[in-house]
């Protein structure tokens, strides 16, 4: 073999390279001194559980919730709900009072708001004017007792974790602030409720709107931690078998591990929350720290058939460093855009994934250098079983290039419109219980809840006031409440419940003692505590009429439901508003994907700018689009046909895709460059290209994707989909970057394209050989 001849490569990456060589062990202490010291900061990262967070602070939906919580307080509502054959026995009424006590007493939750059947069929007998069982039966029917006249419920408000924007403290509609975390209010709640069911043999359920809220943020921190452990061990056992090297399967898992730490605590420093959309950080962190020690493993191989283990390493360092460099720099810029998003929560995904991507820089450079050299063990890597194939099939890949553009081009031209006419089968999930499985006991919760008491969502339709109420002003409240009440479709009512002060005003008898409108309200919030208040705020001139619905229903039906109260509430009330948890949650995936075209646009201009910057190529940076983009519609494709809905951890899916699949596109130009720079032809770049850059993409992609689809095993049904998704996204990236890349170079080079400035090369294997001293 003829001696290595030494290239001319820029000074700044040979030294950088050699640094780091001769720097390798204070490097690796200082990494883990840095690691140990950010590992307490990290712990302490919070999850931001709100779903207001979820909106622009200018949708015209978020300020309408707001605003109804300014003037009556919120309707957080939790059920607490069984069926008791013994329900109109002294004993079923006494288990009822008992289960509402405790309940009254949970910290979060608004005591005066505790609403049970026996208490409301108490307090309507009043001395001289008694109010008969019937009529309170008919006015809490659906709400606290079932049509069966078994089936009941206790019903609390919880309270605000902060006071509404614009509120004023002290108001007898604005309840106290928790003084605990929401999760610990409903923690409470489900153990009273186990105990109750444990006393009783009865089933209870814990429903509402804020517990499946809460239930997918638990779902979401608690799967996303140990489903993320599960992957990466998954991910140790396939890198193990390519590599044959517990130093080279250890090294990736370093690699993240130090990345994640040191990323979570400088979001804790900066004061930023994770929410449900960045919920996927340590998994995305995962699939940029595992992909560049692989190129680093590969390119150590090749380098250590003819060098030292020193030598070998250097040289890996000067020809990956700017790869590395850009493959990262790029990655960040297409994550960065998103902060351009009116959506908080997206927004910081954006600064969380900037620099939790850039600092797998930081942290190659800690961990692999001292990783690799310290010991005298072997820290060869070895041959992955079946290898040799996979260099035939790539060898193949450049030749169907080479000698098949035309048929190749049709073929993929017809995969891409297969998956965009997947489109034509998209749909949003606005129900928000699909989020769960169908055993998990909110599901189950809700299912009894719907069937039982009429369902779980709960919106309103509020309207100015006069100054004064008078009865001419509550016979059009009657009228609205009265044509909501008569909404149909298929003969089946819209509503499950409408709820109105003329209700409980109709309720107290005409005497001479209650001819007063005013003295019959008065009466009312005696009979039904925080029933008027909950209504009708008389110091800001607003009143509401409270609905419910069944929250298991198709985004379609959600939606016309909305528009049709829209319209009647408009028709007496021009100046009505509709919102509630049920309209936030219906317009929540409308919310995230509303600016995701303007980040998707963003992130491919910062993605083209970034390539063509770094290979000074303007060609190069738009060509490296197509094969960024061809995953997405595969992706969105997928979705399509398998008949996955666009949900919350999909509807980011497009930009997290052009994230995941443009370090391969930087890796294979820069691979192809690096060849034709050494005076190889096109087609014999496009040859060693395939085959050196794509083995790595290939081992890159094969064990990311067996440690994401560990995610299908998750309790949140959206992070199921994530982890197909992002599974296909890698796939497809890596049918664009050895397949769409090489023709579309092909194009704009040409098979006899002239080289580039020449190399020395090592006659007997074509690659550049750098000396390290």
């Amino acid at each position: 073999m003829p001696e290595p001849v030494p290239v001319h490569v820029p000074d700044t990456v040979t030294r950088f390279a050699a640094w780091l060589i001769r720097w390798r062990t204070p490097l690796f202490i200082l990494t883990a001194i840095l690691t140990a010291l950010a590992w307490g900061p990290s712990s302490r990262l919070q999850f931001d559980q709100s779903i207001e967070s979820l909106y622009s602070k200018t949708d015209q939906h978020l300020i309408a919730f707001r605003e109804s919580k300014h003037l009556f307080g919120g309707d957080e509502l939790a059920f607490v709900a069984y069926t008791d054959p013994q329900l109109e026995t002294t004993a079923g009424r006494k288990r009822l009072r008992e289960l509402a006590h405790r309940l009254s007493l949970v910290s979060g939750v608004i005591p005066k708001s505790v609403q049970n059947l026996a208490d409301a069929v108490q307090q309507g007998s009043l001395p001289f004017v008694g109010i008969p069982e019937q009529d309170i039966r008919e006015l809490v029917r659906g709400i606290l007792v079932g049509d069966d006249n078994l089936t009941t419920a206790v019903i609390m408000r919880l309270a605000p974790a902060e006071a509404p924007e614009g509120s004023i403290t002290g108001l007898r509609h604005h309840p106290e602030l928790a003084t605990v975390p929401r999760s610990e209010t409903i923690l409470n709640i489900r153990k009273i409720a186990d105990e109750h069911a444990a006393a009783t043999g009865l089933p209870t359920f814990v429903i509402g709107e804020p517990v499946q809220v809460y239930e997918a943020f638990r779902y979401v921190e608690q799967d996303g931690l140990w489903l993320w452990g599960y992957s990466a061990g998954l991910l140790v056992v396939v890198i193990l078998v390519m590599f044959r090297s517990l130093r080279w399967t250890l090294l990736p898992m370093l690699v993240v591990f130090v990345t994640v730490i040191w990323t979570r605590a400088l979001l804790v420093v900066s004061q930023m929350e994770l929410s449900m959309v960045s919920s996927m950080l340590n998994s995305l962190v995962t699939i940029i720290g595992v992909a560049t020690v692989i190129h680093v493993a590969l390119r150590f191989r090749e380098r250590r058939q003819s060098a030292s283990r020193v030598d070998a390493l250097t040289a890996t360092f000067v020809e990956l460093s700017p790869a590395i460099f850009w493959t990262c720099a790029t990655t960040a810029i297409g994550f960065f855009v998103l902060i351009t998003s009116e959506i908080n929560p997206v927004s910081s995904f954006g600064w969380m994934m900037t620099i939790g991507t850039m600092l797998v820089l930081p942290a190659v450079a800690g961990c692999l250098p001292g990783g690799i050299l310290f010991g005298t063990r072997s820290t060869d890597v070895g041959h992955a079983p079946a290898e040799a194939t996979l260099d035939r099939q790539l060898g193949l890949m450049s030749h169907w290039v080479a000698t098949a553009p035309v048929t190749l081009t049709l073929v993929l031209s017809g995969l891409v419109v297969f998956a965009l006419s997947g489109c034509l089968f998209l749909r949003l999930e606005t129900d928000f219980s699909k989020n769960f499985r169908a055993s998990s006991p909110i599901v189950r919760g809700l299912d009894f809840l719907e069937t039982r008491l009429g369902g779980s969502a709960t919106w309103e339709v509020n309207f100015p006031t006069p100054k004064r109420i008078d009865e001419a002003y509550l016979a059009q409240v009657r009228d609205l409440a009265r044509e909501l009440r008569g909404l149909e479709n298929d003969g089946k009512p819209l509503l499950t419940k409408v709820v109105s002060l003329t209700d409980g005003e109709a309720l107290v008898p005409r005497t001479l003692l209650t001819s007063d409108l005013n003295l019959r309200l008065v009466l009312l919030d005696h009979i039904q505590p925080d029933f008027v208040s909950s209504l009708y705020n008389a110091q800001q001139g607003r009143m509401r009429i409270l609905l419910r619905t069944k929250e298991r229903q198709s985004s379609e039906a959600k939606l016309r439901i909305i528009s049709e109260v829209t319209a009647a509430a408009q028709r007496h009330f021009p100046d009505s508003q509709i919102t509630g948890l049920f309209v936030l949650l219906t317009y929540l995936i409308d919310s995230l994907l509303r600016d995701q075209w303007i980040s998707f646009v963003l992130a491919g201009a910062g993605i083209a700018i970034a390539v063509s910057i770094a290979f000074r190529r303007i060609w190069f940076g738009i060509i490296s689009l197509v094969p960024n983009i061809f995953p997405i519609i595969l992706v969105v494709g997928t979705m399509g046909w398998a008949g996955f809905p666009i949900n919350i951890a999909t509807a980011m899916i497009s930009s997290v895709s052009m994230g995941l699949t443009v370090d391969s596109s930087i890796h294979y130009l820069y691979g192809y460059q690096s060849s034709r720079r050494r005076g190889l032809s096109f087609l014999e770049a496009l040859r060693e290209t395939n085959r050196d850059v794509g083995r790595a993409l290939v081992f890159a992609n094969f064990a990311l994707v067996a440690g994401f689809l560990v995610l299908t095993a998750s309790h949140f049904i959206p992070l199921v989909y994530f982890g197909i998704l992002v599974s296909v996204a890698m796939f497809g990236g890596l049918i664009g970057n050895l397949l769409m890349l090489p023709l579309l170079l092909q194009w704009v080079e040409g098979k006899d394209g002239r080289p580039e400035s020449v190399l020395p090369c090592d006659d007997t294997t074509g690659h550049a050989i750098i000396s390290a001293e």
